[in-house]
């Protein structure tokens, strides 16, 4: 096995990667929210933590991966800084889509895991749903419970961050803020002890039946956002597991309250050994938000007649730690690039190897699977992983190695580039009807206008060739 490094949040250092129990790896990453769809940005999460997987069984690493559904108890005061106010993000959606909230979560799921086989991610050991592991969650609060570290209110049962602290644990680790300040984030609930206590479980209003409510040993309601991951992952991966994952948007109270709750309950430590955040995703050079009306998911990119994994490969352009710009013109160029691989992969013939290599092709072919391995072990650089993959097309090394190589390699990138079925190599249409245009400009001798076309042509990625049989229109 290679030496593997990973930027560990919890340090805020790159780290060697090192097993809890090697050759066994336990990864648990925050899935969506099954409101509504999946943004471009969210995908970029997953396509992060599916090339955690790939990587780690590249080297050989066995996986338990486990992901989870919230499909109840997310509120939408969230996204002002408070989770434990607002409306429930699936009850909300109910209303607005004239459904239960069970429906809407069936939904959006079914959609998730469709999505998620199109950008050919690796399917978790489990997907995991909030609603049907309850009775964990209620284990846990109780757990804490004794353990003192809560309090019933008004509203719920809250974690007591201060007492928890008192028992010689630290709050907020992981958290991007210098420290999170009592009060620091929004005016809350006056009835908390301390303004970053947080809730574990919702009491359900007296007034209007939910769609999703328990009963409990506290009263009828729903568990509190933060508490679903810690059950459902100590659960299926043990209450000390290696990595977790998660978008940063999660670093600032919903990780930290996990490993408050978690830490809490099993005063072991640490819960996680390892945890990683991916950044994120600007769309034409701004910050993505529904209110801005560019929070795009897949089926708007599938709409615009780009392929799923022409967004993988546009993902694989950036690394995971910095943000990266979406365009269309960014997501055309990862098209154009990913059909070239496709064609010339296609070309290179699969036949047996020589007996004979010259030393230099045969260093220069074992350099390329070192200079491979080195980028992907080293906090998943995959913009140099990708390098490698065009210096090794454009190289002299015999076909059937370029081949053998760029296969081996596609284990890490998952890009299908040798599954794909001749009909992926068709032109876009808007290539095709520039190419019309610039036939008809010919034929009316308006030469330097079909010029300008052919230009045209080529920004897309493509190059005309004119023959006695009509224009031809290849790849650059």
């Amino acid at each position: 096995m290679a030496d593997i490094y990973f930027t560990n949040s919890l340090s805020g250092k790159k780290e060697k990667f090192e097993a809890i129990k090697p050759p066994c790896v336990g990864i648990y990453t925050c899935g969506p929210t099954v409101y509504d769809y999946p943004t471009i940005g969210n995908w970029r999460t997953y396509i992060l933590s599916d090339l955690i997987v790939r990587i780690l069984k590249y080297n050989g690493y066995q996986i338990d991966y486990v992901m989870n559904f919230t499909d109840v108890g997310h509120l939408t005061g969230d996204n002002s800084g408070d989770a434990d106010t607002g409306e429930d993000r699936l009850e909300k959606a109910a209303k607005r889509e004239r459904k239960t909230a069970w429906d809407v979560a069936n939904y959006y799921i079914k959609d998730f895991k469709e999505s998620f086989a199109k950008l050919n991610l690796t399917p978790p050991k489990i997907f995991c749903r909030a609603t049907e592991h309850i009775g964990e969650q209620i284990v846990l609060i109780k757990k804490l419970e004794e353990k003192g570290l809560t309090y019933k209110i008004d509203d719920g049962i809250y974690f007591d961050v201060s007492r928890y602290e008192k028992l010689g644990n630290q709050y907020g680790e992981l958290s991007t803020l210098d420290k999170i300040k009592a009060g620091a984030r929004v005016e809350t609930n006056p009835q908390k002890k301390d303004p970053r206590d947080f809730a574990l479980w919702k009491f359900s209003s007296k007034d209007k039946k939910r769609d999703m409510e328990w009963d409990s040993p506290w009263g009828i309601g729903f568990p509190g956002w933060h508490l679903e991951c810690s059950a459902m992952s100590m659960k299926y991966l043990g209450e000390r597991f290696d990595i977790h994952i998660g978008g940063e948007d999660l670093r600032s109270t919903h990780h930290p309250n996990e490993i408050a709750q978690s830490e809490g309950a099993t005063e072991k430590k640490p819960f996680v050994k390892y945890w990683i955040h991916g950044a994120f995703l600007l769309v034409d050079g701004k910050r993505m938000g529904k209110s801005v009306g560019n929070a795009y998911n897949l089926h708007d990119i599938e709409e615009k007649k780009f392929n799923s994994l022409d967004l993988r490969y546009f993902y694989l352009t950036g690394h995971y730690r910095k943000q990266i710009n979406f365009t269309r013109e960014a997501l055309n160029s990862a098209k154009t690039a990913l059909l070239k691989l496709r064609e010339l992969l296609k070309g290179y013939k699969k036949e047996d190897r020589r007996t004979t290599l010259s030393q230099e092709k045969l260093d220069k072919t074992n350099q390329f699977r070192i200079q491979f391995d080195k980028a992907i072990s080293d906090d998943l650089n995959m913009p140099q992983a990708l390098s490698t993959i065009w210096e090794v097309v454009k190289s002299n090394i015999p076909d059937y190695d370029k081949y053998d190589l760029v296969e081996s390699f596609d284990e890490v990138l998952g890009l299908n580039l040798n599954k794909i079925s001749d009909t992926e190599y068709s032109v876009s249409s808007e290539a095709k009807e520039l190419v019309n245009q610039r036939v008809k400009l010919r034929e009316m001798g308006k030469f330097d206008e079909a010029d300008e076309i052919r230009k045209e042509i080529e920004k897309l990625g493509y190059r005309i060739e004119d023959t006695d049989k009509g224009p031809k229109i290849k790849l650059v």
